[in-house]
């Protein structure tokens, strides 16, 4: 059976989801679907575009998540982007940050829902290449029963038709950004009732989803219902290493799982290219500092990365010294297990 790319993606994280991490995770998996950071429609017209858009081909598929409400902003930015060579356009329309309340989008559009199918219309309208909403499921006294349905309902009728929901309600006063991410609690069964009674659109669910066997569970067919896509975040960035497992056990491949060993070995030359370009060792290492997690050794793997890695002229040494010092403690390890 062949699964579409959104099947499994790694959301869109501020400060986290930058062109060496997607490089990075797309090292552990050729498969799943990958996100920018989001980029607001004006710093994509008016701001450094190869900065702020440029990728390495080696990281499609790709999205371009765009931030704004301005249907006109939005529609330019779209078409530069796809001009970049991106494979789909996405709105935010989750974000809960200060940033995007002030600026009217993000999360704020959740309740504006002709403004986010008018800005969708235009975005539709601009590119060739599909064009998605992300979303969640409502923000503050919302009924989520009333606005999830409204924006993805007012975006249907200009033919959208794939959406991810953040299955949570996104309290813009009284919530900070970061609470936002746990503290509201999760309604996975609304999403489900919104593939159910809009069984022809796309629907994928974000929201606490830790591992692939908890992504894979929710792709199950279930009382009539089969959701379309899972998106992870935190957990992809904490332990990239689950990643590696993608292609096999959520797209169905007949390959095995990709080694994290591999997958840094595989990424070094990547970094090798940004260091002669003049990147900053860290500017890659600290998305793979949790690499190791629940291994021996995944401690001193962190410290050599961190307090090594920032150091001027850190090279390529850095991380085979962190690497080492993982494959020591395995062996120490294994070592004592034999002995017992």
């Amino acid at each position: 059976m062949t699964y579409p790319a959104h099947r499994l993606s790694v959301a869109p994280m501020m400060d986290w989801t930058d062109r060496h991490c997607r490089t990075f995770h797309r090292a552990l998996s050729k498969r799943t679907l990958l996100y920018t950071e989001m980029v607001t429609a004006p710093a994509v017209i008016h701001g450094d575009r190869d900065y702020l858009l440029g990728f390495s081909d080696v990281e499609h598929p790709i999205s371009l998540q765009l931030g704004g409400s301005d249907p006109k902003q939005l529609a330019e930015a779209a078409k530069i982007g796809e001009d970049y060579g991106y494979d789909e356009i996405n709105l935010n329309v989750g974000c809960p940050s200060d940033r995007v309340q002030s600026g009217r989008f993000g999360a704020c559009l959740m309740k504006e829902p002709e403004l986010v199918a008018e800005s969708m219309a235009a975005i539709k309208a601009a590119v060739s290449v599909p064009a998605t909403v992300k979303c969640r499921i409502g923000v503050d006294e919302q009924d989520p029963n009333e606005s999830l349905f409204a924006t993805v309902d007012e975006c249907a009728k200009v033919g959208i038709t794939d959406f991810t929901v953040h299955a949570r309600k996104a309290w813009l006063k009284g919530l900070s950004p970061k609470e936002n991410r746990d503290i509201p609690p999760l309604d996975y069964d609304l999403v489900k009732r919104l593939k159910k009674e809009r069984p022809h659109l796309t629907i994928g669910i974000n929201g606490g989803i830790a591992t692939l066997e908890q992504a894979l569970q929710l792709l199950q067919p279930y009382d009539g219902v089969q959701l379309d896509g899972v998106m992870i975040g935190r957990a992809a960035y904490h332990e990239p290493s689950l990643l590696g497992q993608a292609d096999r056990l959520i797209y169905g491949e007949d390959v095995a799982d990709t080694d994290i060993f591999d997958a840094l070995e595989n990424y070094k030359s990547y970094m090798a290219e940004q260091l002669a370009k003049g990147a900053s060792l860290v500017s890659m290492t600290r998305h793979m500092l949790g690499s190791m997690h629940g291994r021996p050794g995944a401690r001193a793997f962190r410290r050599i990365l961190t307090v090594e890695g920032v150091k001027s002229g850190a090279g390529l040494d850095v991380l085979d010294r962190a690497i080492d010092a993982v494959r020591e403690a395995e062996a120490r390890r294994a070592q004592d297990d034999e002995a017992a």
